[in-house]
């Protein structure tokens, strides 16, 4: 997950690159849909077929992701105290479902074009519009790509997995509209269009994937947790830190952990350790909700509710 492993950016400056991007996915999928459908109704192809399907739920797909990278980043409220953020992933699942439901129809049309074939026209404006699409659909991978370097997006990580899927199919259906030309058979391009559609699947499992994880609530990667872990022991007074759990949600990162104090410290001292602990977490992760309770070392009992014995201590599996 990119989450924790992005530089650090606020909160404000992860919406503004996150709208930005996505209203670029929604723009590219509306003109490609616009010249594929033209495209589709000038030749009859099944690869153009396969591909203005894709590119149409494209359009679904990006509408959603450009709402839920705005949902997301609302504020948390008396019904969602930890945020909003897990909306990315439920746009990241509905890409998913979209893009299986484009295979299977393209999937369908592709094979009953293979049992009864039927002759195609107009294949060199296909093949023009494939190209457009291509260099269009690289364009706005790329543009993707350099936002998520930064910014921490499930959502615009599956739009990016689902538009690279895009570029694979868009090849394979300009090779199965030119090879149809060259042999004057209209089943290379029956052909191309089944393979685009178990490409689309490929791709939309990918998607769902990358979405569960979020959803399931998995950890950070080792190298982010074990940042963490070190920057709540950069002060001294902080002599062990155990029970860690981390989480991402859409551009949010919560993290709660269990730190060991002198049980000599006055409550004072220790709420200031603890504030600056968390500071200079923050400070690495700006987007983050943390929470960070204090055990006075050798005289804590086990506590910290039902998953609370399950986590073994962090400093012995980091020593």
């Amino acid at each position: 997950m990119t989450a924790a492993t992005a530089p650090a950016l606020t909160l404000d400056e992860t919406a503004a690159l996150t709208r930005r991007v996505t209203r670029l996915s929604v723009g590219v999928a509306v003109v490609l849909s616009a010249i594929k459908a033209v495209a589709w109704l000038a030749s009859g192809s099944v690869a153009m077929l396969a591909s203005l399907a894709d590119s149409g739920l494209d359009v679904f797909a990006s509408l959603a992701t450009y709402f839920a990278v705005r949902y997301a980043v609302a504020p948390p409220d008396s019904e969602h105290r930890y945020g909003h953020g897990k909306a990315e992933a439920f746009a990241s699942l509905l890409q998913a479902g979209l893009v299986f439901g484009s295979a299977a129809l393209v999937g369908r049309e592709a094979i009953g074009h293979i049992l009864h074939p039927e002759p195609i026209g107009g294949g060199f404006w296909d093949l023009v519009v494939m190209g457009v699409s291509t260099v269009f659909t690289a364009g706005l991978i790329v543009a993707q790509s350099r936002v998520l370097k930064t910014a921490n997006s499930v959502a615009v990580t599956g739009d990016r997995a689902h538009y690279a899927a895009d570029l694979a199919s868009n090849v394979i259906a300009a090779i199965g509209i030119a090879v149809a030309e060259l042999v004057h058979s209209p089943l290379p391009d029956a052909i191309a269009g089944l393979i685009v559609s178990v490409w689309l699947v490929w791709g939309a499992i990918g998607v769902f994937r990358a979405s569960t994880v979020e959803l399931m609530d998995r950890e950070l990667p080792d190298d982010s947790r074990e940042r963490i872990i070190d920057l709540l022991r950069e002060d001294p007074m902080v002599r062990d830190v155990h029970e860690l759990r981390t989480r991402a949600a859409g551009p949010y990162v919560h993290i709660q952990a269990h730190a060991t104090l002198d049980p000599n410290l006055t409550l004072d001292v220790a709420h200031k350790v603890m504030v600056a602990a968390e500071k200079r977490v923050l400070a690495a992760f700006p987007s983050a909700d943390i929470i960070i309770h204090p055990d006075p070392r050798g005289r804590a009992e086990p506590h910290g509710g039902l998953f609370g014995a399950t986590f073994e201590t962090e400093s012995s599996r980091n020593s």
